[in-house]
């Protein structure tokens, strides 16, 4: 009550704010750029106008602190402390996780993890609950699995603002009971929403269930479907899936509410051009204006997650505070967190790491394979390939002739065929799923990734069989991690937290990662990045063609189909 009792007395001018930024300021409420004071009390903003006190200069225009309406940290490949640094420099002050990659590895250990590690640090991790852990069942062997039950107790803790997105829709459209245990127990928060391509009376079922957003449209007929019909759309602007230059198109001062900007999956080494402040640049570049782009990462994602005091530099709001040169280039001055400035070209503020639990860092359980397990036996000359689609998730289903040698069929270097491999790291048995995927270029070598979404298995693609088994079994003695082989190994990044994150430097993880680049492209690798490609190859929800341990699905049809086309 004294507290904010003192608030009050500033916000009237009677009692001296701790610190007083001074210059422009937009206002998120009327699109205005205004010059004036934002009075500081602690770590509230007490009102805007004309104040005295500690007076700082800013020379810049004074916005709300930037937001990522939907991300995985874990797929940024950093623990919880070197993702915080890589970002607040770039004013991002909150994110909106959803820690599935690590629940689907670990169960409510891993979110546990996600949850204790990010409670101290200078940017705010609220907390989305999986609810497909998961993603689903009878297509894969995965780690863990979250009920009813998990969900509903964790949706209690402090901070954790929603159900997560519901990528099983069909569980949803069809009254699957679990899944909607899942939303009954959350239908006093937020539920985000994953449906691509879903369109008609089936999206009206998936919305009636009071599944409110989506973050998987890729054209923009499917995203306006989904906004006449109550939706909120998030645009996503990926590593791999970028979805902003097509979306935006939609996006006009009468439909604004409707949009948030996220990362969803995105990787250390696209932070050098920047997290929320580089998409505000994309913004502005396809033609939004720029206080309409940054009401999609404040104000908008704010009340989306019903968190009405962040969002806006205004009395009463949390003074997450970010200052930039002008509206356009969008270059970070200064980031004030909680009334306190963190960043001004140099980190002011500590970072507390924490360390996982010994059963999060001892998860990969790779059973003893050999070469001959990984050979494919030519039964027909036609085979089904998964053929990638450029800065997308989603793959093709192609059917390509291969030539048999001595009755088993390998990888085609000139038709940019090779061969992928899936095998269990759960230690629950000897599956290996096999097949052949078109869109890598690679000439040579083979790369494995214990990251694949969105049970984590280990993922293989190469030429050779040899280089596959070699890569494999490092990735097991790492504890998980990325690959190269090519005669042996040649590259590596590990990443011994749940064969999800790395426990080092964001600067090194970057440095390593693209060494893994440059090797994989002397390999004949041209795509943006190969190894977040690779993770996406194994997520049976995705459509059209994918792979796992169990072996070849086609998401279409929701179903297992033969690698060999029957002639």
């Amino acid at each position: 009550m004294q507290r904010l009792r003192e608030l009050i007395e500033v916000a009237r001018g009677e009692r001296e704010p701790d610190v007083v930024l001074t210059g422009k300021i937009l206002s998120v409420f009327t699109g205005e750029v205004i010059e004036g004071d934002v009075a500081i009390y602690g770590n509230r903003i007490a009102g805007i106008g004309e104040y005295g006190g500690k007076r700082v200069e800013t020379d810049g225009v004074i916005l709300p602190g930037f937001m990522d309406a939907h991300m995985h940290l874990e797929s940024t490949l950093l623990s919880p402390s070197e993702f915080a640094k890589a970002v607040l420099p770039h004013g991002t002050t909150s994110v909106f996780i959803d820690p599935h990659e690590i629940a689907n590895v670990s169960g409510t250990k891993g979110i546990e993890y996600i949850y204790n590690s990010t409670r101290n640090l200078p940017v705010n991790f609220f907390l989305t609950v999986p609810s497909c852990v998961p993603a689903i069942k009878g297509f894969e062997t995965y780690g863990a699995e979250l009920k009813s039950e998990e969900i509903s107790e964790i949706l209690q803790w402090e901070g954790v603002v929603g159900l997560a997105e519901m990528m099983n829709f069909p569980g949803v459209i069809y009254g699957d009971e679990n899944v909607l245990k899942k939303i009954e127990v959350a239908s006093h928060k937020v539920i985000d929403g994953h449906s691509p391509g879903l369109m008609g009376n089936q999206l009206n079922a998936y919305i009636s269930a009071g599944i409110i957003s989506d973050h998987e449209c890729i054209t923009a007929e499917e995203a306006v479907e989904k906004v006449r019909r109550g939706m909120k759309i998030m645009i996503r602007e990926g590593s791999v899936a970028k979805n902003l230059s097509e979306l935006i198109k939609i996006v006009n001062e009468s439909n604004l509410e409707n949009f948030m900007l996220a990362s969803d999956d995105f990787l250390p080494i696209d932070i050098e051009k920047g997290h929320m402040d580089y998409r505000l640049k994309l913004c502005v570049e396809n033609g939004i204006k720029p206080e309409l782009a940054v009401k999609m990462t404040t104000i908008n994602t704010a009340r989306y997650f019903r968190l009405y005091n962040f969002g806006a530099i205004a009395p009463g709001y949390i003074a997450d505070i970010v200052i930039v040169d002008n509206l356009n280039s969008f270059n970070v001055k200064m980031v004030i967190k909680d009334g306190k400035v963190v960043w001004d070209g140099k980190l002011r503020v500590d970072f507390v790491s924490s360390n996982p639990p010994q059963e999060i860092l001892n998860s990969v359980k790779v059973p003893e394979i050999e070469e001959n397990d990984l050979k494919i036996e030519a039964e027909s000359r036609k085979v089904r390939v998964i053929e990638l689609i450029p800065g997308q998730i989603l793959t093709k289903k192609v059917e390509v002739e291969l030539i048999p040698e001595n009755g088993f069929f390998v990888p085609d270097g000139e038709r940019d065929i090779a061969k992928i491999v899936v095998v269990d790291r759960h230690g629950k048995g000897k599956k290996i799923g096999k097949g052949f995927v078109k869109g890598f270029g690679l000439k040579k070598g083979a790369m494995a990734s214990s990251v694949s979404h969105d049970s984590h298995n280990c993922v293989c693609v190469g030429m050779e069989d040899r280089d596959i088994l070699a890569a494999i079994k490092r990735i097991e003695e790492m504890q998980g991690g990325f690959v190269v082989a090519d005669g042996g190994v040649v590259a590596e990044l590990p990443l011994p937290i749940a064969g999800l994150m790395s426990d080092l430097p964001w600067e090194e993880v970057k440095e390593r990662l693209e060494k893994l680049h440059e090797v994989l492209k002397e390999l004949g690798v041209e795509i943006e990045h190969p190894f977040t490609a690779l993770s996406f190859l194994s997520l049976p929800v995705i459509p059209e063609l994918k792979i796992t341990d169990f072996g070849l699905i086609d998401v279409n049809i929701m179903s297992f189909v033969d690698l060999w086309v029957a002639e």
